[in-house]
């Protein structure tokens, strides 16, 4: 309905009061002007009125249109506001420095034939007057236009700096990203790939096996912390794509970290539901990376205690990890980057974090995350 009401209201801008006041202003110069008695005086009104209320669209045929009501009546207000919306509407052009001295001549060459007689200087300086009077709207016109291609190119100026300004920001973002992908390629995948490589060839030559699969163990981590890695570079030079996300880890794959985390000697029990909602790429990966760095938290700050890893998706999905009371002392306390990162990430997803000390000694890390999408946009 509003595209509707613009197309027929396309020669007054679009907006209904602009139809309005032109029919006002057409009415008001009309019912102004001394129909008379001859057919010319009858018809200059209509044509002045018809000529104003289109004056939007048309203002060269506005101005012819106005001219026969200022010779036969004479009364130059149509011409003046046709004179006025040329200028306003087309500004400095040919069309304008045609119409408007030949239309103020003939007004006021028409008002000058109407008086009586010829008084010489005074009527010379009426002359002057009234051309200046008429030459007016023109000025206004002209001013108006010109303070609206101002306004116009000031607009154009700052949106293309604000363009220009998003691209240079941007651009900043992408140089610091492909920079900090260089040192993680240069320093961790380096050390990365050589922990694998020592690792696998202590697994062909370990003296015994429990040493050998130790060994295996380290390697198979490694090697997964390197595709990891190279994942997360990827998508630092280059951004997020559907392989990226698709190859990313999610809720199902909890199951996996829990057993690797057992074969590498953590006692470790998983509760988790054996049918999954769908979740989101975000949402799985917060809650994987929770999983992962409580258990990593545990066998740093708690070795040999046992961890109980939960997992239940009802209105939410709801992740606890929490390990038991250290038997031995573990390492002293840590940067706090590990749960920092935990909440942020959480936080994203839209979801929430508690982190503190349980009740029976030990620590618990509890993630609640949202399922439906709506919930995570906002």
């Amino acid at each position: 309905m509003l595209a509707d009401r613009e197309r027929l209201l396309s020669w007054w801008d679009g907006k209904p009061r602009s139809l309005l006041l032109d029919l006002a202003v057409a009415l008001v110069c009309v019912g102004g002007l001394d129909s008379g008695g001859t057919p010319w005086a009858l018809g200059a009104p209509i044509v002045a009125g018809l000529g104003l209320l289109v004056r939007r669209r048309f203002p060269e045929l506005a101005v012819v249109a106005s001219l026969p009501a200022a010779v036969i009546q004479p009364q130059p207000l149509p011409a003046a506001i046709a004179l006025y919306t040329l200028a306003r509407r087309r500004g400095p052009g040919r069309q304008l420095w045609i119409a408007a001295p030949v239309g103020i001549a003939i007004v006021v060459a028409a008002e000058m034939i109407a008086q009586s007689g010829w008084h010489g200087f005074p009527i010379l300086l009426g002359i002057a007057v009234k051309a200046a009077t008429y030459g007016a709207p023109v000025m206004l016109g002209l001013w108006l236009h010109q303070r609206q291609v101002l306004l116009a190119s000031a607009r154009e100026r700052i949106e293309r700096a604000e363009r220009e300004r998003a691209l240079l920001a941007e651009r900043a973002v992408a140089d610091e990203r492909r920079r900090i992908a260089r040192e993680l390629h240069d320093v961790v995948a380096h050390r990365a790939s050589v922990m694998t490589l020592q690792a696998g060839a202590l697994t062909v030559h370990a003296p015994d096996g429990a040493t050998a699969e130790s060994a295996e163990v380290i390697r198979e981590n490694s090697a997964k912390a390197l595709t990891e890695l190279r994942g997360m570079l990827r998508v630092l030079r280059d951004g997020p794509d559907d392989q990226g996300e698709s190859a990313a880890p999610s809720v199902r794959d909890i199951g996996s970290l829990v057993s690797e985390a057992v074969a590498a000697g953590s006692t470790v029990e998983l509760r988790m539901p054996e049918e999954l909602p769908e979740t989101s790429g975000t949402i799985g990966r917060a809650a994987y990376r929770v999983v992962q760095e409580s258990l990593t938290n545990a066998a740093r700050h708690a070795p040999g205690a046992a961890v109980r890893v939960g997992v239940e998706a009802e209105r939410d999905l709801v992740v606890t990890v929490t390990n038991e009371p250290p038997g031995t002392p573990g390492e002293a306390a840590g940067s706090g980057y590990g749960l920092l990162g935990m909440r942020e990430r959480v936080e994203l997803a839209g979801g929430s974090l508690r982190a503190g000390p349980a009740g029976d000694g030990g620590f618990r890390v509890a993630a609640v995350l949202p399922l439906t999408e709506s919930r995570t946009e906002r």
